[in-house]
């Protein structure tokens, strides 16, 4: 069995998980070809379905559901009948309805959802000053990945017959979703930026920017362009690249999702069958 793992992941968690799929994959048997999707070049290059007999899609949660420009991607497949499963790394907060809106797009594309899951892993914000999943994904979070992985290919297979079930949905609207993910600039009050400090101009951000929104000869950021990702903060070899500190709303996250830092670092990855 020939199988497509296909992520977007901005910094490194998705990669991460996909990866430890990959290699269950391949003791299982399967041929796996991964390919990475953060880029607007990766996105961009024409992709041919018809060698692989099945789909992995990988993906961060965004303000409940896949990045925008992942959606789009993936609005733009031919399923054909074709078999996929999804999953999502997510800081510890809310992820409903990704699962749910992802599977939409999916199926109306001609897929068949086998099944989901969702992986914990250090907060995008954490860049900026938060404390949500320090540390994750980790070993916990790599087993339920593999378990994951077999459970997946025997779907593939016809071994086990079953698609995914039912999964939780929610009363919000898609303006109501399309509202929550300009929230994140709430916060975000200044994209990343180099405020004048000089690098070694690796050229690294621009070229990995998975919207082209940063340019590195000046350092600045196209606030219309960015989606709030933090890649280039996340790559930057020189430390250089920055946003403002976020670490003052932390306290307020926490009080807002009625939770405790204690109770974030309980919470374990899942499947959905």
């Amino acid at each position: 069995m020939k199988i497509l793992m296909a992520y977007f992941s901005a910094t490194g968690n998705t990669a991460k998980i996909g990866r430890v799929m990959t290699n269950r994959l391949k003791t299982l048997g399967a041929v796996v070809h991964e390919k990475d999707i953060t880029t607007m070049s990766d996105r961009n290059e024409s992709i041919d379905l018809n060698p692989y007999d099945a789909v992995v899609f990988g993906q961060p949660v965004h303000s409940l559901r896949a990045p925008r420009i992942v959606r789009e991607w993936m609005g733009a497949l031919q399923g054909s009948g074709k078999k996929c499963a999804m999953f999502f790394t997510y800081g510890g907060f809310k992820v409903h309805p990704c699962h749910e809106t992802t599977r939409s797009i999916l199926t109306r594309q001609g897929f068949v959802v086998v099944s989901s899951a969702e992986f914990l892993g250090a907060h995008t914000f954490n860049l900026g000053g938060w404390k949500a999943m320090n540390g994750r994904p980790d070993a916990s979070d790599f087993k339920v990945a593999e378990d994951y992985a077999g459970k997946m290919y025997d779907r593939f297979t016809g071994k086990d017959t079953n698609i995914l079930g039912d999964l939780e949905k929610t009363g919000y609207s898609d303006a109501e979703l399309d509202a929550f993910e300009l929230l994140r600039f709430k916060l975000l009050t200044q994209v990343p930026t180099r405020h004048g400090e000089d690098c070694s101009m690796c050229m690294l951000c621009e070229e990995t920017c998975p919207t082209g929104a940063i340019h590195a000869e000046n350092g600045e950021t196209e606030k219309e362009k960015c989606i709030a990702c933090l890649k280039c903060i996340h790559d930057c070899p020189d430390g250089v690249l920055k946003i403002n500190d976020v670490s003052g709303s932390w306290a307020k996250k926490l009080e807002m999702d009625q939770t405790t830092e204690e109770e974030l670092t309980k919470k374990k990855s899942k499947m959905y069958l």
